[in-house]
């Protein structure tokens, strides 16, 4: 074979195998997320958000508790399993189990009373529940997993558009002031500003769109809403997590193909941060991750 032959050959044979190694990878990355939805304690597994008070919180699945458990947990332990005692001074969280009550975390038996981490929260449970405390806005929550609730047992799988080489974006990164930040509004009306190092800018159908970025650890984070919400994709918005933080004025990709749907999406028992305005789009992004079926916990059909 001519050696010119041989070189446009191997040229071909390169630029064929580039995009299917990308969409090996994209297949991976959307395995990875499923597993992830469905693991133990996970958002399909979210039965419950209650809101704390400072002092002791009555937890159990008696009527008459401050934080009333499902009636499935009913046998599992007394009707009041103790309180959940929030200390402002302290800044402490306890756990301070009824005299019967056996609640156990990932070692073992809980020996009571349990300071519970709220930074990082750990999981505590009794029976088929587990429960942690998370902290936002000032206020401290009790979040109630169940890992045999039919959300996360029936779980069919997200939904995706076939991957599309024209939403793997070429984008410009323009870095913004140290100290830049954006108020990101959540679905419960709660406003957090969080840094925002820079934003995207790039075309799509012909129009110069860009996105406003939040830090996030080892990356950039897009919380984007395009014309596709609330028919083919959710009407909360979408996210996007992009690996490292490019330099001021260099290029990197955007793979909507990689969006994917907030907990919101699927769990009526989380609070998501909206789009902010300037990540509103109006062209038609579809790629990614579609909406959930309809009746899904956290979806909202128009």
């Amino acid at each position: 074979m001519h050696p010119l032959v041989t070189i446009v050959c191997t040229v071909c044979l390169l630029a064929a195998a580039a995009p299917a190694a990308a969409e090996d990878d994209l297949a991976t990355w959307r395995a990875a997320r499923e597993e992830r939805l469905r693991a133990e304690n996970g958002w399909l597994a979210l039965v419950g958000r209650f809101e704390l008070s400072p002092g002791p919180n009555t937890i159990g699945t008696a009527s008459d508790c401050d934080v009333v458990f499902p009636a499935a947990l009913a046998g599992s332990g007394p009707p009041r399993l103790g309180a959940v005692v929030v200390d402002p001074l302290a800044g402490t969280v306890t756990l301070a189990p009824a005299g019967d009550a056996r609640f156990v975390d990932g070692a073992g038996p809980v020996t009571p009373p349990r300071v519970l981490a709220v930074d990082e929260p750990d999981w505590v449970g009794i029976g088929r529940f587990r429960f942690q405390v998370i902290q936002r806005g000032g206020r401290h929550f009790l979040r109630l997993a169940d890992n045999e609730s039919p959300a996360r047992r029936d779980f069919p799988g997200c939904r995706w558009y076939e991957p599309d080489d024209r939403f793997r974006i070429e984008a410009t990164y323009v870095a913004h002031e140290p100290g830049d930040a954006i108020d990101l509004v959540d679905v419960a009306g709660n406003v957090a500003a969080r840094p925002c190092p820079g934003h995207a800018e790039f075309t799509v159908a012909g129009e110069r769109l860009r996105l406003d970025a939040v830090a996030e650890e080892g990356g950039l984070f897009f919380v984007f809403r395009d014309a596709t919400a609330g028919d083919t994709t959710h009407a909360g918005g979408r996210f996007l997590s992009v690996p490292g933080t490019p330099a001021d004025g260099a290029t990197f990709t955007l793979d909507f193909n990689r969006a994917y749907n907030p907990p919101c999406a699927i769990s009526a028992h989380t609070t998501c941060p909206t789009p902010p305005a300037r990540n509103r789009l109006p062209v038609r992004i579809e790629a990614g991750e579609r909406r959930p079926p309809a009746g899904a916990a956290g979806d909202t059909r128009p």
